[in-house]
């Protein structure tokens, strides 16, 4: 079972509060993905978790994993000008607590465009795969995921613990982008079963995205290294 249980409402907002709203924001700047961070805690702590919900999906369409699993402490919460003097607000605990709440509520995305007719091809359902496929579909794109095992969800299904990150949690993200029209090829694999060239001149795709991931150890080979 998940050992961090997350914030209460009146925890959330309490911590929300801490944030001084700098002008300059740089936990922005040490975010990857540039979440506008100071404006989805000002959500929070004015009690709009729906606002502060779509405030992070315009960046970030996996806050429930990445609130979780993303190295907040080197990253956002390592530019806090809290953390200067004491204790930075905690980001990604916020942003966990805002996609567990509308989670729970059903609140989804609302902001597909159009379809375009375009096909685009993600080999490999990983996080970067998910991440592409839910972008694409976002803006009209007709998505195929190509997934060599079983199942979607690359390292998040079968590199992380459960305690870390429930496998439920992440098959609901995935569940949201068949919602949106991704489609899921499982048992495919991309240069043994079909080729990129194949999926470029034969199946239409007008492009692809290549997302496999660490799928191999790479050992230290240095003595010990089985302890």
């Amino acid at each position: 079972q998940e050992v961090s249980l997350g914030y209460t409402e009146a925890q959330a907002r309490e911590e929300a509060l801490r944030c001084l709203n700098c002008k300059k924001r740089p936990c922005v700047d040490g975010c990857p993905v540039q979440v506008p961070i100071p404006e989805f805690i000002s959500q929070v702590a004015a009690g709009d978790f729906e606002g502060a919900y779509r405030t992070i999906l315009t960046e970030n369409r996996l806050p429930a994993i990445c609130g979780r699993v993303c190295p907040q402490e080197t990253q956002c919460e390592a530019q806090c000008v809290r953390a200067v003097k004491g204790e930075s607000v905690a980001i990604g605990r916020l942003e966990r607590f805002v996609a567990d709440w509308a989670m729970e509520r059903g609140i989804t995305a609302r902001d597909k465009a159009p379809d375009n007719g375009i096909k685009v091809a993600v080999v490999g359902s990983g996080p970067a795969g998910l991440t592409c496929a839910g972008e694409l579909a976002r803006h009209g794109f007709a998505v195929t995921m190509f997934e060599a095992l079983h199942a979607p969800g690359g390292v998040l299904m079968n590199g992380i613990p459960e305690f870390r990150l429930p496998k439920a949690l992440v098959q609901r993200e995935i569940d949201a982008l068949r919602a949106l029209g991704v489609t899921f090829e499982k048992n495919v694999i991309v240069g043994r079963s079909i080729t990129v060239d194949e999926l470029l001149e034969e199946e239409g795709f007008r492009a692809v995205f290549i997302g496999t991931g660490a799928g191999l150890p790479n050992f230290m080979r240095i003595p010990g290294e089985n302890l």
